[in-house]
């Protein structure tokens, strides 16, 4: 009996290791000329953070952007990393006081060793066997392979923890990562400053404001189904033939004019039977507005987590993933939450306090 116990939690530790490697991951995005990583703003994050962060200049990273470094960064803005020789690595070259961070690729469907040389550099096939432990016939779809360093200031990156693999210079072996449903969704699995897990796919494009599109695309978001025809005449302005098709009113709708059904978060919320009531507030971001990726501040709840948040006056709700907790300060005050205005837009609410149950 003992030693099925100690069995069982052996496997729990293991599978524990294993789920928290894989949550850490840096995946590059792009190709030869163009590789990049990408990372999402949390609290109190700015250029001069982010840039220790990866060890890159702000003069740098902000024009790759297409931003300026007036510009202050909103939480849930993403942003694109570039690999320059300054903190890209894939001879295992480094100097004192650096660290190297592996930086993964996911294998895709039909993609084989020479391919992937081809698009990173054309790095050197035996390195990427070397760095992973393994030969080009091994190779599978859904793989994480190492693909180069990320070069990292130890003392100023908290990334700088996060070394291993085979480089050439520590002689530690990594190991190929399998793929798992969180690859298929999250934004290239960095992990930003504050513990908040990124998102692959959505944080590969920039999110535009709603307020940066013109009328006229507001417009077709809402035009009726093409075996309805418009009751108004078409000599009458664009406002009367708005407002008979309007969204119905028990399926919320976000100030850009399209409804999420309650965000891009909801199929991955899962009730642990937690919940707290209070005041929720509002903080601006980028996100959310076109794809309806929500995103929240909440004290005592785990970085990642996916939250309901329902207002009580109206039953409406949203689902927002915690990104840290609230900032300290006097707007914070008598806060239970603080969720995206865009989250915020969809319930039907503004930037004032409402009350809200969150349920976790």
């Amino acid at each position: 009996m003992r030693s099925k116990v100690i069995a069982v939690s052996l496997i729990s530790l293991f599978f524990m290791k294993t789920v928290r490697s894989q949550s850490d991951e840096l995946i590059i995005q792009g190709q030869t000329g163009n590789l990049y990583l990408q990372h999402t703003v949390v609290a109190k994050e700015n250029w001069y953070s982010i840039g220790r962060l990866y060890n890159l200049s702000p003069t740098v990273l902000a024009p790759y952007n297409k931003l300026a470094m007036t510009q202050p960064l909103s939480i849930g803005q993403q942003l694109q990393i570039p690999l320059t020789t300054v903190n890209f690595s894939q001879n295992g070259q480094k100097v004192a006081g650096e660290s190297l961070v592996p930086l993964y690729h996911v294998i895709q469907e039909k993609e084989w060793m020479y391919r992937i040389s081809v698009n990173h550099n054309k790095v050197p096939i035996p390195n990427l066997e070397k760095w992973n432990n393994i030969n080009k016939d091994q190779v599978r779809a859904g793989m994480h392979i190492i693909v180069g360093y990320l070069k990292v200031k130890t003392a100023l990156s908290a990334l700088a923890t996060r070394t291993g693999g085979n480089t050439g210079a520590t002689g530690t072996q990594g190991s190929v990562k399998p793929a798992t449903s969180a690859d298929a969704g999250v934004p290239a699995g960095v992990t930003p400053v504050g513990g908040a897990v990124k998102p692959v796919e959505s944080v590969a494009k920039p999110v535009e404001k709603a307020v940066d599109k013109p009328v006229e695309t507001v417009v077709k978001s809402v035009e009726k189904p093409a075996d309805k025809p418009v009751e108004k005449p078409v000599d009458k302005p664009v406002e009367t033939v708005v407002k008979p098709v309007e969204k119905p009113a028990d399926k919320p709708v976000s100030s850009s004019g399209k409804s999420f059904n309650g965000g891009f978060f909801k199929t991955d919320f899962t009730d642990g039977g937690k919940s707290a009531e209070g005041a929720a507030g509002t903080f601006k971001s980028s996100s959310g507005w076109q794809d309806g990726k929500y995103y929240a501040l909440m004290n005592n709840v785990p970085v990642g987590t996916i939250v309901r948040i329902t207002v009580s006056s109206s039953g409406k709700s949203v689902y927002a993933k915690v990104l840290g907790q609230l900032p300290d300060m006097k707007e914070s005050a008598g806060l239970t939450i603080r969720m995206s205005n865009a989250a915020a837009g969809e319930l039907g609410e503004g930037d004032g306090r409402f009350n809200v149950t969150v349920r976790y």
